[in-house]
């Protein structure tokens, strides 16, 4: 049977019950209906076979007595500041009683009436209860109990239960509005860096910044890329997004390095001679270059040894970390040794295979696992020294919104995601053609019998030394564009989480960290979603080039949205100098990316420039003929105005940088992060000569009078 001779009621019908659209409005407003191709295709992503109208009818009757085959919700995520209902399913007529177990107490439940028919299951008459949680319950992972009494035989049910924060509340708002600056970690190098920005590197402008009054300082993802050459260059498609990529380790600063002969010093010397070069040119980061003479000092101080009490430290930290950081280690062991091609034998972790593996290459796990150690302690380091500085928040981290499709994350938890999927966006203003990211997805289904714990853990490790934690792209919380293998980013639909769930859960890590949690909220995103977001805690994102009325023109300051991180710009554009001057435009030309004519893209570009500069005249802060300089300083003037909590400056603003980082859509036909820290005039910026660079130094006056003339 084709797709096209499947019932469509029927279909939408199994699409319903697992999430996925069956329509949606594109960035124009037109109504898109999605094919039953695409459907299918996401249906069987998630293990459901929707190949004919009987297995469908089938899958439909699974799906709807699911919940009827267990006692106990499978995990059930609920805020600790309302009361929450449930339903329990026993044999029909049978007494239970339902307790909330916690590691110190036990809550009782409340029942109401429930009205639903009972029904018969594999020929047992099974019945619905409902019961209700209390308000007040403790913060954290606990169980539900349920006690059955059939007829004088008790047996006992448990899962697991998830009380998270009703709301999030750990910005000091009566401390003021803060400010922070937004920098590429790999591009901002220092004379003594290894051709890449480092955690020394991130501590020293912690420290500079701190002292220059930011209260945060926000890098690009730190997530692992692959262990050997060659290196994703993109920190957005990691291998795992739970641990840190080592490429970012200073060796010198390693503890040991101080204890080590004259012979062994030279070989970590000697190892950084060549790359430490790069640091001074402005040409392409090389990170295969870097990672390879890294690493080759790394294992020269990996073999040196540590004192007694270094290695219980180190042996805590992998307690703590568990499971999962031994199953990664020895993922990065089996990368090292195969290449980067796992054997068909080896791609499965609970094979006999993989256990002889383990075994076999216990020195190389506990290497990986020991860098993994090291860029703990530096990251904590750099926030100890950012939080000396005066910084409020500290150390700022941004979680990717998806892996590699081939990286650890999926060899260690192929459960929790869908195969034959890349996940993405559909077509927008500033990409016509739409994007696939090539990421896989989360399933939700699993991720719910999973307890959400790839969430927990993933975000409990990335905000450990954090203070504030963006979310790229915050609607995969809520839902993804999936494309099925083979169909473009158009043929692609939404599919939906439990976003009740998944915001409690990293609500929860956050309150336990004390990490403020920002969305990027930007693009195509439901209306009701920035209102949810605010009201549980978490601060959307506000973009000068995107805040525009109806008519196209920029939004007055006190139109913008409240509970946001405002910025000029993001990543995925020009620096100001640049997208002033249009090289957006000529960016994408180049690259055969535009699909409507330069000419007319070109004319809104500079239609967009025009009315800008019109708005900045409004509000007194350019002249006439206003310089480069006067213009991106009046642009953070500008969002200085609002009524934003936090406002951010990027560090490509501060030094006069034109080049983009990452042009969307393109793989090697740019050079996308691998851009160094430069100025106007294309000279490299060092880390070191941050403190007396005129434009900074000049850019941060302007924003932090703006702010003081500004407190709301």
């Amino acid at each position: 049977m084709t797709h096209g001779m499947i019932s469509r009621d029927l279909i939408e019908a199994l699409a319903d019950s697992y999430g996925v659209a069956t329509s949606y409005w594109d960035f124009d407003g037109n109504h898109v209906k999605v094919s039953n191709a695409t459907l299918v295709a996401v249906l069987t992503a998630m293990g459901v076979d929707a190949s004919s109208d009987e297995s469908i009818e089938h899958a439909l009757q699974a799906r709807a007595e699911k919940e009827w085959r267990s006692v106990l919700p499978t995990c059930t995520v609920a805020r600790d500041d309302q009361e929450t209902p449930f339903q329990v399913h026993v044999p029909h007529g049978c007494p239970i009683q339902v307790d909330v177990v916690t590691e110190t107490d036990t809550f009782p439940t409340r029942q109401i009436d429930d009205y639903a028919a009972p029904r018969y299951i594999d020929g047992t008459l099974i019945g619905q209860a409902s019961f209700v949680l209390p308000a007040g319950l403790p913060l954290g992972y606990h169980s539900l109990r349920a006690r059955i009494d059939d007829a004088g035989v008790v047996t006992e049910a448990s899962a697991t239960l998830i009380v998270t924060p009703g709301r999030l509340e750990t910005f000091d708002r009566a401390a003021g509005r803060s400010w922070g600056m937004m920098a590429q970690l790999y591009s901002t190098r220092s004379r003594d860096s290894w051709g890449v920005g480092d955690t020394a590197d991130l501590a020293e402008m912690g420290s500079l910044f701190g002292d220059m009054g930011a209260d945060f300082l926000l890098v690009n993802p730190l997530h692992a890329a692959e262990p050997v050459e060659p290196m994703s260059p993109s920190p957005y498609l990691p291998v795992t997004r739970r641990f840190f990529n080592p490429l970012y380790i200073r060796p010198e600063d390693i503890r040991e390095v101080g204890y080590m002969s004259g012979p062994q010093r030279s070989l970590v010397t000697w190892a950084g001679e060549n790359v430490k070069k790069m640091s001074l040119e402005n040409h392409p980061i090389d990170r295969d270059a870097v990672w390879k003479a890294k690493r080759e000092a790394l294992e020269v101080i990996y073999a040196a040894g540590r004192s007694q009490m270094r290695q219980r430290s180190f042996e805590r930290f992998r307690k703590l970390e568990g499971q999962g950081l031994e199953d990664f280690a020895l993922w990065c062991a089996l990368y090292e040794k195969y290449h980067g091609v796992l054997p068909a034998k080896l791609q499965d972790i609970d094979s006999p295979y993989v256990a002889r593996e383990r075994r076999e290459l216990q020195d190389r796990i506990d290497f990986w696992a020991w860098l993994q150690w090291i860029m703990d302690e530096q990251l904590r380091d750099a926030q100890a020294e950012s939080q000396a500085a005066g910084m409020r928040i500290g150390i700022a981290h941004d979680l990717a919104v998806g892996v590699h499709p081939r990286g650890a994350d999926v060899w260690m938890m192929p459960d929790a995601f869908a195969t034959g999927i890349g996940v993405g966006a559909p077509p927008d203003m500033y990409n016509q053609q739409g994007q696939n990211w090539s990421q896989p997805p989360w399933r939700p289904d699993t991720l719910e019998e999973l307890a959400y714990e790839p969430l927990r853990s993933m975000a409990r490790t990335v905000m450990r030394h954090s203070g504030l934690l963006r979310v790229d792209h915050i609607m995969g919380l809520f839902r993804l564009w999936w494309i099925p293998e083979g169909m473009s980013p158009t043929e692609g639909t939404y599919v939906r989480f439990n976003h009740e769930a998944m915001v409690g859960v990293l609500l929860l890590e956050a309150h336990l960290a004390g990490v403020v949690v920002v969305g990027e909220d930007l693009g195509t995103v439901e209306p009701w979603v920035r209102d949810y977001l605010s009201e549980r805690g978490i601060f959307g994102t506000s973009v000068f080039w995107f805040e525009k009325d109806y008519a196209g023109w920029p939004i007055h300051p006190e139109q913008y949205r409240k509970d946001v991180l405002v910025s000029v710009d993001t990543h995925d554009l020009p620096p100001a100098a640049g997208y002033l001057a249009g090289e957006h435009v000529d960016l994408r030309e180049s690259l055969g990316l535009l699909v409507r004519p330069v000419e007319q893209v070109r004319a809104d570009a500079v239609e967009e420039r025009d009315r800008a500069l019109q708005r900045l005249r409004e509000h007194g802060l350019i002249g006439e003929n206003p310089s480069e300089r006067e213009i991106v300083e009046a642009m953070h003037r500008y969002v200085a105005r609002t009524q934003a909590p936090m406002i951010q400056v990027s560090l490509v603003n501060a030094v006069g940088e034109r080049r983009t980082q990452n042009q969307p859509g393109t793989d090697q036909e740019y050079p996308n992060w691998k851009i160094p820290l430069a100025d106007g005039t294309e000279q490299v910026v060092l880390v070191e000569d941050l403190e007396k660079n005129p434009r900074l130094v000049s850019l941060i006056s302007a924003l932090t009078e703006e702010i003081d003339a500004n407190q709301h």
